[in-house]
């Protein structure tokens, strides 16, 4: 793990700054669900995290870092699709820091209010004519603010990481459970997978990690393949938190040192594990925030007699698009 963007240490580091901040969301389990994989399933929903996704981890532990400072900034601009936009306006609003956010104009609704509801500036732009991070740098000089990126930002890699560690060291806990054999989390620009699977690798060497992408943007998939970060056009898919064009410079490094194997999954797998979080265990997950379950329930991995962890890792989606989706077929 030498030379790689963080360490364990970074994600405990991180896990002290959120104690009492962040909700240490449950690990939930269901028999169906060990029924339909043969194997037996642990949750983690970090579609009750605060603000309805992990990315209030890596946001809030980023910030409180800058808020630090001796002479801290007066405020951050951060570009994201919606979580992480969400996450930045409200540990920002919780540190008492200024957040400027560029979203795309086609953000589900229910991102953006609650962006601006948190206090945070939206500036709106067009995801496939424009580029965001250029927009977020000229933002950043004029107003003398701080660049915080969704996922390839070594403090935001090591906030996201402790979701993973609070379900391994939950799952380890239990007496009959025995640790994680397979950890399952969703892939976009790679900030919660680098930061899993260095807490696996810490925490249970032996958990092989797996990430899941949406099959019209597996650029992390094409990157490993290739052996160097490959861009992609921005893929047209409904899990929207994983419509990345590439791997971060920072993450990918972590994903090809720890990360087993990276899968994809269809749009409609991702209905169905909508579908199935809605009915069966009565969670509303968006369809980013099913990427690792509609993994683990594909078949892609053969997890027949194993202890999987799954992630889900967020639930923000407007309800009548939820609706309509999980109304579909």
């Amino acid at each position: 793990m030498t030379g790689l963007a963080i360490g364990i240490e970074d994600v405990r580091a991180a896990a002290a700054r959120l104690e009492g901040v962040a909700h240490r969301t449950p690990v939930l389990t269901s028999a169906t669900a060990d029924a339909m994989t043969g194997a037996r399933l642990f949750f983690k929903p970090e579609n009750l995290q605060r603000m309805g996704a992990f990315k209030f981890r890596g946001a809030y532990n980023a910030l409180a870092k800058l808020k630090a400072e001796p002479r801290p900034p007066r405020g951050v601009v951060a570009f994201s699709s919606g979580n992480h936009a969400q996450a930045v306006a409200l540990a920002g609003r919780l540190l008492g820091l200024e957040t400027v956010i560029v979203m795309p104009s086609d953000a589900p609704l229910i991102k953006r209010q609650a962006t601006e509801g948190y206090g945070g500036e939206v500036v709106a732009y067009d995801r496939y004519t424009e580029d965001r991070e250029a927009i977020g740098r000229k933002i950043a000089e004029e107003r003398g603010l701080v660049l915080i990126p969704p996922f390839d930002h070594a403090d935001v890699m090591a906030g996201q990481g402790t979701a993973a560690l609070e379900l391994l060291q939950d799952v380890m806990a239990m007496p009959d459970a025995g640790g994680l054999d397979l950890l399952f989390v969703c892939v976009g620009g790679g900030g919660l997978i680098s930061g899993s699977a260095v807490v696996a690798a810490a925490l249970q060497p032996g958990c092989r990690v797996i990430g899941v992408e949406p099959a019209a943007g597996d650029d992390v998939r094409r990157s490993l393949a290739a052996g160097e970060i490959v861009s992609i056009p921005t893929p047209q898919t409904i899990a929207d938190g994983a419509q990345t064009a590439a791997p971060g410079r920072l993450t990918f490094p972590v994903i090809r040192a720890l990360v087993d194997q990276v899968i994809t999954v269809e749009d409609a797998a991702l209905v169905e594990a909508m579908r199935f979080f809605a009915g069966r265990m009565k969670l509303v997950v968006e369809p980013t925030g099913c990427l690792a379950a509609a993994g683990a329930f594909s078949g892609a991995i053969d997890i027949h007699g194993q202890r999987v962890g799954v992630i889900l890792s967020g639930g923000n989606v407007d309800l009548g698009r939820f609706a309509e989706l999980i109304g579909q077929g």
